[in-house]
């Protein structure tokens, strides 16, 4: 399953940080962080993100602490 998510950071390199940071987690196919666009693409093999996306956001804000991402 792949799908997007708004993510509030303040840097690229923040961003850049979180998305490798990310695609270490388990069960992540892949993951994109575009401090451009403000958007988190996050590819899994679960049909429902919600347990992996507790663990982005974790991992998130690990690396920065301000970010915030919206999960609907």
């Amino acid at each position: 399953m792949k799908k997007a998510y708004k993510i509030d950071i303040d840097c690229a390199n923040c961003a850049s940080k979180v998305e490798a940071a990310v695609n270490k987690l388990e069960g992540v196919k892949k993951c994109t962080v575009s401090f451009m666009t403000g958007k988190l693409t996050l590819e899994t093999d679960a049909d429902d993100q919600t347990e992996i996306m507790k663990e982005v956001i974790k991992t998130a804000k690990k690396i920065e602490p301000d970010c915030e991402i919206t999960v609907k």
